[in-house]
């Protein structure tokens, strides 16, 4: 149900379309933002992960739109790109940053003042054209514009709809967005009910934890996450584990799916290591049975799979990992870690389709764990076809 709701298992209205980016931002709920950058950057391999070879321009022209934006930046699992629509419903967050009245810097009254006045003089623009990001220290020292600027964007006074060369623009709500959205001040338990039902289109079935690990909600929030998953319409259900039941929700439409029997064919590719089917390790281990880290942030030589390893979907399962770097028109996978030796073929597969989309026109393969299926690879990788 989770591979289905996700995008990775039958054919959608919207796979194989440009246009579809939108509408699988939609059904995902929230795209994680990363600024590392391997194959491509994080939120340019999740849709790719479900639609196959969009143009990376129709990727983000489809979440960025220069004239009619259609998604926004702000706060849910992390730094996400967000359905337009979902602007009121993050109103709960909005007040606890107000009502906190920090983030982690000191905040200046006078610095939001100024940037507020420039926006509403000058239109839209980046850190830098409103001073600059930087305050002259180590990389995380943010200048007192930066400081206000994303402040603002924390509390609603700002908003972000478009990047340019990866800087986030700045503008002011009233200019982008519709007035039913900019008016809607929803109460904090209509919001949590709201993302519930996101979190359980996006994920099929949701346990507690689920809906608290999906938008990383507050233990404040706890208590009322059981109301509002009956306000959002969802089913209760139970999930039977080895040990003990566990209380949930499923989504309406997930279940009908699933009762229709309908399967059709599963996707076969690399994942994002910040892609929603895993960015919650614990769900991942319960689910596919898959220990998920993301090493990039590790010391190298307490790596184990590798700087970027993108875990690999194939047949439903997760069946390995690549460490993709680029070098000229070859993808050079650093490492690849297989689980079994059936996975062999579709790592093949999904090497070569990822080197096609990002302009490369060969596969190179450095390192292979278990290194007894290396040939198995190789030979997979020089068949024309390896699916």
């Amino acid at each position: 149900m989770t591979l289905r709701t996700q995008g990775f298992l039958g054919a959608t209205p919207w796979h194989r379309s440009p246009a579809g980016v939108a509408a699988m931002l939609r059904r995902v709920g929230a795209v994680q933002l990363d600024t590392i950058s391997v194959l491509a950057r994080s939120h340019e391999l999740v849709a790719y992960a479900r639609l196959g070879p969009v143009s990376r321009q129709a990727i983000e022209r489809a979440y960025w739109h220069g004239s009619a934006p259609a998604a926004f930046e702000y706060w849910a699992h992390a730094a996400c790109v967000l359905p337009i629509e979902q602007w009121p419903y993050f109103a709960f967050r909005r007040r606890a940053f107000r009502a906190r009245g920090v983030r982690w810097h000191q905040i200046s009254p006078e610095a939001c003042e100024k940037v507020l006045a420039r926006l509403r003089a000058e239109g839209p623009l980046t850190a830098t054209q409103l001073g600059g990001a930087k305050g002259g220290g180590p990389w995380w020292d943010w200048s007192e514009v930066k400081i206000a600027v994303e402040w603002l964007l924390d509390t609603g006074e700002v908003i972000c709809v478009r990047r340019t060369g990866w800087r986030r623009v700045y503008d002011l709500p009233e200019r982008v967005l519709p007035d039913e959205l900019l008016g809607a001040e929803p109460a904090d338990l209509e919001c949590l009910a709201y993302l519930a039902g996101v979190t359980a289109r996006a994920l099929g079935v949701v346990t507690r934890a689920d809906l608290t690990e999906y938008h990383r909600l507050g233990v404040q929030h706890t208590p009322l996450l059981a109301d509002a998953a009956l306000a959002a319409g969802l089913t209760p259900i139970a999930i039977a584990g080895p040990s003990r039941v566990t209380p949930g929700w499923a989504d309406p439409a997930a279940l009908a799916e699933e009762s229709a029997g309908r399967r059709g064919r599963h996707r076969v590719t690399l994942l994002s290591p910040f892609d929603s089917l895993i960015w919650d390790r614990k769900r991942t281990r319960q689910v596919f049975g898959f220990e998920h880290g993301i090493e990039a942030y590790v010391p190298k030589p307490k790596r184990v799979h590798g700087y970027y390893a993108m875990p690999l979907l194939a047949g439903g399962r997760l069946a390995g990992r690549a460490d993709p770097a680029r070098e000229g028109k070859t993808l050079v996978a650093r490492q690849v870690t297989l689980d079994r030796a059936t996975a062999a073929e579709p790592m093949a597969q999904a090497l070569r389709e990822a080197a096609t989309w990002v302009g490369c026109d060969d596969v190179r393969v450095e390192r292979v764990e278990p290194s007894a299926w290396a040939p198995r690879l190789a030979a997979a990788l020089a068949r024309p076809d390896v699916s």
